[in-house]
């Protein structure tokens, strides 16, 4: 090739890019960036220097920008150094990574746990280790991306069944009754849409046809349930499920990390050979120790977790008194659905006008013609911001003719 033919190649490939990104921006599908220039909180301070209530933030027990979080990070710190410089196997393992792993362990129930840099590195590492072309990885229709693409890697038979449908999930599992090994995988808490996965109906499934259970957490551990360790404890099914998948990026103080904890045999088979683990640098230990004092604190009394639920039983129900369409149930993940992805957009930015900041979702984070805006509750607000909160939803839906006067 040329040199004027490579460079015409080069400039044809930044120029398709850009196309594509206008085409985003010209059907109201771009996603733009809102600067934050304060700690995550219930309010927060952006760049442009407005102050705005908090509603879509995964930080469900308010934790984010807590106090006492960041002197335990500070701590730890002190105490641990910056980074290792290394993953775990060569010289990156402290000694508070081995004390967050028991207590994550103790704290969902399972034996052992192995920590990860996100959680997408978790659910991304935990398949092809564990299954291959005999078994058969059975699994929601609407699980998380992080799923999705760690089963991709695997070799296993895949099978879906429709989102949270038990009969289909039967189907399923009858299909793949020549495998070796099954395994059913879900999310126990399903981020769009605030759906809490059947677990009891779904572990006497697995009973039934002899698979494995594993659920991924990431929105549901340190809230749901009675004292707050996960959608397992909340149906009722503790030492039931195989195999949990979670982060600490959320409720648990909202930094980065995750964690898979299930029996010892999984977990010494992910030390060994989940690339995820053995290829990235060691989870900072500023986040390990924070993480182990959230722990620590969750241990020790509900009170945040009673107080989210509170929050979330007040704006749910008033949100529907509105008028507002929103997918029904209990969790802090309340689904606004406008359904249009540019009035999705219009509507976020009215409310940011307004002095809230929450986020339109569209296609293909949701499925087409599902656009919504997403409000997550946290322990952190207030009843006088969550009702300020709502008066302005209400004033921007009668603006633009979501709502009636």
């Amino acid at each position: 090739m040329s040199e004027t033919n490579a460079a015409h190649a080069k400039q044809a490939f930044y120029a398709g890019l850009d196309d594509k990104l206008g085409k985003l921006r010209q059907d109201g599908l771009y996603k733009s960036e809102r600067v934050i220039a304060s700690r995550q909180g219930a309010q927060v301070a952006c760049d442009d220097g407005r102050t705005l209530i908090n509603l879509c933030a995964n930080n469900y027990l308010g934790l984010s920008g807590d106090e006492s979080m960041v002197q335990a990070s500070i701590a730890a710190t002190e105490k641990y150094g910056y980074g290792l410089s290394s993953v775990r196997f060569i010289c990156g393992t402290q000694t508070v990574h081995k004390q967050l792993e028991r207590a994550l362990s103790d704290f969902v129930g399972m034996e052992d746990t192995i920590l990860y840099a996100a959680a997408f590195d978790a659910n991304g590492g935990l398949f092809e280790p564990l299954f291959d072309e005999q078994d058969a990885i059975i699994s929601d229709a609407l699980n998380h991306a992080s799923i999705i693409d760690g089963i991709r890697l695997c070799k296993a038979a895949r099978y879906r069944y429709q989102h949270n449908d038990m009969a289909d999930l039967e189907t399923q599992l009858q299909a793949a009754a020549d495998k070796r090994h099954k395994v059913i995988v879900t999310d126990g808490v399903f981020s769009m849409d605030g759906t809490i996965a059947q677990l009891d109906k779904i572990c006497d499934l697995a009973d039934k046809y002899g698979a494995l259970v594993m659920i991924d957490e990431c929105h549901a551990s340190g809230f749901m349930g009675k004292t707050g360790r996960g959608t397992h404890e909340h149906h009722n099914v503790l030492g039931r499920v195989d195999i949990i998948t979670g982060t600490l990026g959320k409720a648990l103080g909202g930094a980065m990390g995750g964690f898979t904890a299930a029996r010892k045999e999984v977990i010494d088979t992910l030390r060994q050979k989940s690339r995820p683990y053995l290829f990235s640098n060691t989870l900072a230990p500023s986040i390990a120790g924070a993480s182990l004092a959230v722990l620590q604190r969750l241990s020790t009394s509900t009170e945040l977790r009673d107080r989210l639920h509170a929050n979330t039983a007040h704006f749910r129900r008033e949100i529907a008194q509105l008028g507002f369409t929103i997918k029904p149930g209990t969790h802090p993940v309340v689904p606004v659905m406008l359904f249009d992805a540019p009035l999705a957009q219009q509507f976020a930015a009215r409310l940011y006008e307004l002095g809230v900041l929450v986020t339109g979702f569209f296609y293909p984070v949701v499925p087409m013609g599902q656009a919504r805006v997403r409000v997550q509750l946290s322990a952190a607000h207030t009843t006088e911001q969550l009702d300020r909160a709502l008066a302005a939803f209400a004033q921007a839906g009668r603006e633009l003719g979501l709502i009636a006067h």
